[in-house]
């Protein structure tokens, strides 16, 4: 059974669900890909990773009212692709009653930063709407744009990336500049300067680092060409009985 499509949004930076279907990744790479970051308690201080990580698993089970609550709260912290999901969810009728308008909403809400893909996809549900859908969207988008957009979410996300990350670091452990590994139980070690890469950290750098992977992301495409007519084939020659069983 093909993998439904809104999780074709999100596999450049899932575990390892499928093969991924978005090509060009163009920075660094996704720490929620490397299992002993994650295994480190690297999402712990990423609740915009975390949650988006716990929709994708809720919805390769099938769960998708629990995929739609954990797309949610990723979606409070300001990440994109879990906004765009859930307006995918929404718009078309996924474990949510459909609501069109909603769905602009959120798919709107992804494309707040320019992210060419999810502004090409808010067009084009713009362009369905009808003229009275799309009064309703301006109308009803105030209040979901006043609690998820980046106004008020980026200084969520910021206040607990830095948090955990003085939570984790302190005196105890130094700064990140020095020699350090960290022991994962199951894993080995990692370096510590990969675990605390300041673009993970630093709220600015951060943004930067999902800007430079999202801003120019275009799904993969294949071009297959004109179909061709194919003359029908000849009939293949019976093979003929065997005399005796084949050697071993």
């Amino acid at each position: 059974m093909p993998l439904p499509r809104p999780l074709l949004l999100l596999l450049p930076l899932t575990l390892a669900l499928a093969p991924p279907a978005i090509a060009q990744q163009r920075a660094a790479p996704d720490p929620i890909s490397q299992e002993a970051l994650v295994a480190a308690g690297f999402l712990d201080g990423h609740p915009d990773l975390r949650y988006r990580t716990e929709g994708l698993q809720a919805w390769e089970a099938q769960d998708y009212p629990r995929a739609l609550e954990r797309f949610r709260r990723a979606a409070w912290y300001g990440d994109k692709p879990s906004q765009a999901v859930v307006g995918e969810m929404y718009w078309d009728g996924t474990g949510v009653p459909q609501d069109r308008v909603l769905g602009l909403i959120w798919m709107d809400l992804a494309a707040e930063r320019g992210y060419r893909f999810f502004s090409q996809k808010r067009d084009y549900y713009w362009s369905q709407l009808s003229e009275d859908e799309r009064r309703q969207a301006l109308a009803r988008g105030r209040a979901v744009q006043a609690e998820y957009g980046d106004a008020a979410a980026e200084p969520r996300l910021a206040q607990v990336l830095r948090r955990e990350r003085n939570r984790l670091t302190g005196s105890r452990l130094g700064s990140q500049t020095s020699a350090m590994e960290i022991v994962v139980p199951g894993y080995g070690s990692i370096d510590g300067s990969q675990f605390y890469a300041t673009r993970f950290w630093d709220p600015v750098q951060y943004r930067q680092w999902q800007d430079e992977y999202w801003t120019e992301l275009r799904p993969g495409r294949v071009s297959v060409g004109e179909a061709e007519k194919v003359p029908d084939a000849a009939p293949a020659a019976p093979n003929p009985p065997a005399s005796k069983p084949p050697s071993r």
